[in-house]
């Protein structure tokens, strides 16, 4: 479920359609989780499918870790990518803003960390990144960690609509974060990877201190 306070704007020919925040969002904040209307539906469902539902479905749904095709059932699947995202997705099946969104400023994502399966080159933001790729997970891990423990310290202090389809347990991991009592799940274990695990790429990446360069 997206974030109440946003809704679907035109804006451009180049972009499409974006969600648009309506009134101020601040850091910390959720602003997109996985509710009980969003459709998931296996490889083995998709690859069984008629070409005009996987075209759909590479198109507006995102992969999880189990290599599981995650279509969202109101606006959150118009969220278009930024290679300076300001919302980052968590390890929780939620998502959160990781710096401050103003009214009128689109939400936005990077497909970075959605397990696409081709590589695309995205609009030019002047940024070094130019392309996305199916393992930029593995590459920038370490950077969208930063930016996610940074977040999720302000987790208690902003105002959370979106709470309620937080899993209490998972509430209860967020609290110890929060108080340095418990360490954040890596955005890692978001990856989808069928060929083995990614906490040995995770533990060689934390090891050189960096993320991994293309």
């Amino acid at each position: 479920m997206i974030h109440p306070d946003t809704e679907l704007r035109f804006i451009s020919p180049e972009v499409g359609y974006g969600v648009v925040a309506k009134k101020f969002i601040p850091k910390g904040t959720i602003t997109w989780a996985l509710d009980e209307l969003d459709r998931e539906f296996t490889p083995k469902q998709f690859h069984e499918m008629d070409e005009t539902y996987k075209e759909i479905l590479e198109f507006y749904s995102f992969r999880n870790n189990l290599g599981n095709y995650v279509l969202c059932w109101d606006n959150a699947r118009f969220v278009n990518h930024s290679f300076n995202s300001n919302c980052l997705t968590t390890a929780y099946d939620f998502e959160i803003a990781i710096r401050d969104i103003e009214p009128g400023e689109q939400l936005t994502d990077d497909y970075g960390y959605l397990n696409i399966s081709e590589p695309f080159r995205g609009i030019d933001e002047g940024t070094k990144r130019k392309v996305v790729y199916p393992d930029d997970l593995l590459r920038y891990a370490p950077v969208w960690d930063k930016k996610l423990v940074a977040g999720l310290q302000k987790f208690n202090e902003v105002n959370q609509p979106l709470k309620r389809f937080v899993k209490p347990m998972v509430l209860k991991k967020i609290d110890k974060i929060v108080k340095g009592e418990s360490e954040m799940d890596s955005i890692l274990t978001c990856y989808y990877n069928p060929n083995g695990s990614a906490k040995v790429v995770l533990e060689k990446v934390h090891a050189n201190g960096t993320a991994m360069k293309r």
